[in-house]
């Protein structure tokens, strides 16, 4: 049987970051992993791992920007329309991976998941493979500074659920972040509100956006309207959740790779595994 996971997200959420730390977690686990490069603007140099499979072997943004004249957008658009039309490219790449670990590096291109259709013929394609995959939405935790902000990643991670329609594991990324600031003794009363209302957004509370008083929004009656709107559509379907995640811990990358094993059912001979549970320690006190 083989896995591939879909690291997705928008751009500085930390997906190579990851992608990077979950290949350093299986080698030292003593398991096989791939890196699958899907950025065709990603800087060689970046890479801590050389990638397995490079969309850059096939179309480059670079490429596309000097010989057709695109900008960034445009070009970005027409490398993926291009490999659409050379998915036979792709599966020939992935060739006999067997038991292993494809782990899909995606660019932060929001449209190409929320309504795009690469990524749903793409997953379709590794279905015919017969790839088990799962996809990871990550969002960084500097989107809790802004409550509006906040609340259009969790209804980008719930539109690209629906258009994908896969297993789905949404992060939240760089929480050693916040712990930092939790810990400064400088934040005072800042620090402690944080540390009560993180919950509320790891597990999204709609009422935060609801009675949030940062934005004079009630000076235009739309924009209430459609807070209201959007508090009962997160309301009426409670599709996102994120697990936390902190780099500077293994214990929490073992969390996350412990819920892609399940939802993936890793070794389908073996007994079914369960997922971690999150360090209480951590996180049980911020309820």
């Amino acid at each position: 049987m083989r896995y591939a996971v879909l690291v997705t997200g928008p751009a500085g959420a930390g997906k190579s970051t990851f992608c990077r730390s979950f290949m350093t977690h299986l080698k030292a686990a003593r398991r096989t992993g791939h890196l699958v490069n899907l950025d065709p603007a990603a800087d060689p140099e970046s890479f801590e791992y050389e990638p397995s499979i490079d969309i850059r072997d096939l179309v480059s943004l670079e490429d596309v920007m000097t010989e057709l004249g695109y900008g960034p957008n445009g070009g970005l658009l027409y490398c993926f329309e291009y490999l659409l039309e050379n998915m036979d490219w792709l599966e020939e790449e992935i060739g006999d991976y067997e038991n292993d670990y494809l782990i899909f590096d995606c660019p932060g291109q929001i449209e190409l998941y929320t309504h795009h259709r690469f990524f749903p013929t793409l997953v379709a394609n590794l279905s015919r493979m017969g790839i088990r995959t799962c996809a990871l939405y990550l969002v960084e935790s500097q989107f809790m500074e802004d409550k509006y902000k906040f609340f259009s990643g969790v209804l980008s991670a719930m539109s690209s659920m629906v258009n994908l329609e896969l297993p789905w594991i949404n992060v939240m990324t760089k929480m050693d972040l916040v712990t930092a600031k939790e810990n400064d003794p400088n934040a005072g009363r800042i620090a402690s509100r944080k540390k009560r209302n993180i919950a509320r957004y790891l597990d999204p509370d709609p009422l935060l956006l609801a009675t949030t008083p940062e934005r004079a929004v009630s000076s235009n009656p739309r924009f209430h309207s459609l807070n209201q709107a959007i508090v009962q559509l997160i309301e009426e379907h409670p599709l996102v959740s994120f697990l936390p995640l902190d780099l500077t811990s293994e214990e929490s990358l073992e969390t996350i790779v412990s819920h892609v094993d399940y939802v993936m059912q890793y070794g389908e001979d073996e007994e079914p595994k369960e997922p971690m549970d999150l360090d209480e320690g951590d996180f049980a006190d911020l309820e």
